[in-house]
């Protein structure tokens, strides 16, 4: 197949980058650029362990052409932070233990950012709703909840993430 060369905006940075018309963003991070955060879990948009922010929205990247992402911002857990440091959410996952093995981790961060970026303060059910793209095969949920909870409030006095 012929490759076309596309410009991608990925976590801030302009990149040029030669792909096939079928390359799916998925690929193209963790092969082109070397963004491994973003996971490869199902390949059918079932797992979430691919999630990435297309312009801030929550998207699978396993089934997604990069080709069709040229002119939007994409953003990895790798482009998450806040001030050169952990964002909320990272710290508070930590903190809590919401990651058992971590496989999952990532997607589960980048689709609480794109929520919380849309609304500020969900209720749990908004936040259990918006966690429904995703599946953790480690874990009962519950310290993923928390830590999520932990990182509202913070974000919302203003002061770092304490368990």
């Amino acid at each position: 197949m012929n490759k076309e060369l596309i410009e991608l905006r990925v976590n801030g940075r302009t990149h040029e980058i030669a792909v096939e018309p079928s390359a799916l963003l998925l690929d193209m991070l963790r092969q082109g650029l070397g963004l491994t955060g973003s996971k490869r879990g199902c390949d059918d948009s079932s797992c979430g362990a691919c999630t990435v922010l297309v312009d801030g929205v929550a998207m699978m990247s396993c089934t997604l052409l990069a080709a069709s992402c040229e002119g939007q911002e994409i953003t990895t857990i790798e482009g998450v932070r806040e001030h050169g440091s952990l964002a909320a959410i990272q710290k508070a996952y930590g903190d809590w233990g919401g990651a058992q093995c971590g496989y999952c981790t990532p997607g589960f961060i980048m689709t609480v950012k794109s929520l919380l970026a849309e609304n500020p303060d969900p209720s749990e059910a908004d936040v259990r709703r918006a966690l429904s793209s995703n599946l953790c095969r480690c874990t009962g949920y519950n310290q993923m909840y928390e830590a999520i909870r932990s990182a509202i409030e913070a974000e919302r006095k203003g002061l770092a993430v304490a368990k």
